[in-house]
Parts: structure tokens; C-alpha cells; sequence
């Protein structure tokens, strides 16, 4: 008797922790993409994303436009691109945005590029050390909506005071966002505040079905 009570209750814990588990997900990415806040910083950082030749594709533009329009209203005096390139690449994603930041406006003085980095959590840890050795630990993070909450996790956890500021513009907007990505993003989270957190790294470089990437003509 004792073990068919133990057996059930298991069953029951089993149960639940199965249907909270992804509502707490889908609840923390969704909310942190629909009231984002901004607050003044010491750097803003643009998370890389597919770029081919120098040239960023859509998403990656997108997040470069929405970085030049903080740092235009002040949010913060530097801009750092993080991302290293595709196998095969000839240059990288932190590259690539530079290039396009300093062809908008902004001074290669104020951008540094960060040419490591294929997945959000080492390119979390490459701009976080990056950083810390300039001793300033505020930080703005561009992404697409949906990316926000486990990028800003990630921050935190690596001693960096972070917010972020959503694209606007593109592909991977709050509009054009499927749910796709949406649970996509939430398992990913639930991953990182789980296993992540015990070392075990999951790659989150997702298929191009799931996110746009096509590089503009």
C-alpha cells in the first residue's frame, strides 16, 4: 500500500511539473518580450545572427538599425558586436556589424567587435569578459523579442546588469514572430535555468526554418 501511495504521488509530481514547467517558460520569454525595459547603460551589445560576406541578413540588420537608433538617443556611449562566422565564412558576424555601423554614422571608436561566439551563451561570456576588463557591467542587449529573456538571464548570470532592447524592424519582430519560435525559446530557457546551469551546454543556432536569416540583395 505504502508503495502504490509513493508510486501515485510521484506520477502526480511528474504530472504537474509537466504542464507548469512550460507555462513558466513560454510566461518569462513572452513577458520579457512584450514589456521590455531600457535603461541608460554603459555599452549596448548586438547578439550576431547570419550574415554572408559582410553583409548582414535581415535578422542581423535588423538588430544593427535598432542598435544605431539607442545609441543615437544616448543610451549608452559603445556599441559591442558579438558573433563568429559559419564554417566557410570569409569574415564574421561581429565584423560584418561593425562594417554596417560605421557605414551608418557611428565611429569605429565607439565599436568594438567580438568575432567569437556561435551561440548566445559563449558570446554572453566573450562580451561579458570583454566587460569586466573595462570595469563597466550595465549593459543594453539587441535581440529579437523572443531571444530577450534567456539572453538577459545568461547576462546575469555572468555578472552583467543587463536589459534589452527589441528589434522593431524585420523578420523576427513581435508580428512576425511564430509561435514556433516562441516555444522554441521557452524550452531553451528552461534548459538553460536546468541543465545549463550544470554545465551542459545546448547548441541554440536554430534551423533557418525556424528564424529568417536571408541575406538582402
Amino acid at each position: 500500500m505504502f508503495l502504490f501511495r509513493w508510486i501515485r504521488r510521484t506520477i502526480t509530481v511528474i504530472v504537474v511539473l509537466a504542464l507548469i514547467a512550460p507555462a513558466y517558460g513560454i510566461s518569462q520569454v513572452w513577458r520579457a518580450a512584450n514589456n521590455p525595459v531600457v535603461r541608460q547603460a554603459d555599452v549596448i551589445v548586438v547578439l550576431g545572427t547570419a550574415q554572408l560576406n559582410g553583409k548582414p541578413g535581415e535578422a542581423l540588420e535588423a538588430r544593427l538599425v535598432e542598435a544605431k537608433r539607442i545609441f543615437d538617443l544616448g543610451y549608452a556611449p559603445t556599441i559591442i558586436t558579438v558573433g563568429a562566422g559559419a564554417p566557410g565564412d570569409r569574415t564574421t558576424e561581429a565584423a560584418s556589424g561593425k562594417f554596417w555601423l560605421r557605414s551608418n554614422g557611428i565611429s569605429s571608436r565607439k565599436i568594438t567587435a567580438i568575432e567569437v561566439g556561435r551561440d548566445t551563451l559563449s558570446s554572453t561570456k566573450a562580451y561579458a569578459e570583454v566587460m569586466k576588463k573595462r570595469y563597466v557591467s550595465d549593459v543594453i542587449i539587441v535581440t529579437d523579442p523572443f531571444h530577450c529573456a534567456r539572453s538577459i538571464k545568461m547576462a546575469n548570470d555572468q555578472g552583467v546588469l543587463a536589459t534589452c532592447s527589441p528589434v522593431q524592424t524585420g523578420p523576427n519582430t513581435l508580428d512576425n514572430s511564430s509561435y514556433r519560435y516562441l516555444i522554441r525559446e521557452a524550452a531553451a530557457y528552461l534548459a538553460f535555468i536546468t541543465v545549463g546551469k550544470r554545465g551542459i551546454q545546448i547548441s541554440d543556432r536554430l534551423p533557418e526554418a525556424d528564424i529568417v536569416t536571408k541575406v538582402l540583395p
